[in-house]
């Protein structure tokens, strides 16, 4: 098998269903830091969240008063952050409505909402550059754009990153798909403390892209 064909079966909703079904849980369940960092000052709102997984940030989000749209290439996964929400309660769960999208293809509404996240969805580059300009036309003015990868800085280190340069972004390379006139971009690369394969501490980076539309 080529690369090429290794990464597109990457994106396809039997290969997430096969992960998601191979166990009991494949994240953490806590959400992602930069999104409670970043919806800290934020008012509650109509929030997507592209990638939900097992839901933890669409679950946060809901607890935090946003009204979520969580969204996922991956039946299996939906299925079981639907469960997740549904442990939290009933108002909770009701904050959340879960859609099963392939995002090469889906096209959110236009100006629909006051949060859009992307948590570590890597795409290969022409598709990834249309989704994050598709993201960027679902927010409303005075809405935030976050979008958040690994930083292709990690494939130096001994994190065990799949050795997939090309996947890979940096914030910058996000902002560049922005209209300066109608943003205000801030593109960043914070580092973070974790262990290896091996259990030796390392430095990893975060690409992180926060832009808030103008109104």
């Amino acid at each position: 098998m080529t690369d090429a064909q290794a990464i597109e079966i990457m994106f396809t909703a039997e290969f997430w269903d096969e992960r998601y079904g191979s166990k009991d849980r494949v994240w953490s369940g806590n959400p992602n830091p930069h999104l409670v960092t970043t919806v800290a000052g934020l008012a509650p709102g109509d929030a997507l969240d592209v990638g939900s997984g097992e839901g933890a940030d669409a679950v946060w989000l809901a607890g935090n008063g946003w009204r979520v749209t969580g969204v996922d290439v991956s039946t299996v996964a939906l299925r079981r952050a639907a469960a997740h929400a549904a442990e939290r309660g009933e108002q909770l769960a009701d904050r959340i409505t879960w859609q099963q999208v392939d995002v090469l293809s889906w096209d959110p509404a236009p100006a629909q909402y006051d949060l859009v996240s992307a948590q570590f969805m890597h795409l290969p580059r022409p598709a990834l550059e249309a989704l994050h300009r598709r993201l960027a036309a679902a927010v409303r003015p005075g809405g935030t754009l976050l979008i958040v990868g690994h930083h292709p800085s990690d494939l130096d280190t001994t994190i065990g990153r799949p050795r997939l340069p090309e996947l890979m972004f940096t914030a910058e390379q996000v902002a560049a798909t922005l209209d300066e006139r109608d943003w205000d971009i801030r593109a960043e690369t914070p580092g973070r403390e974790v262990t290896d394969p091996d259990g030796n501490p390392v430095t990893i980076h975060d690409a992180v892209l926060t832009a808030v539309r103008r109104s």
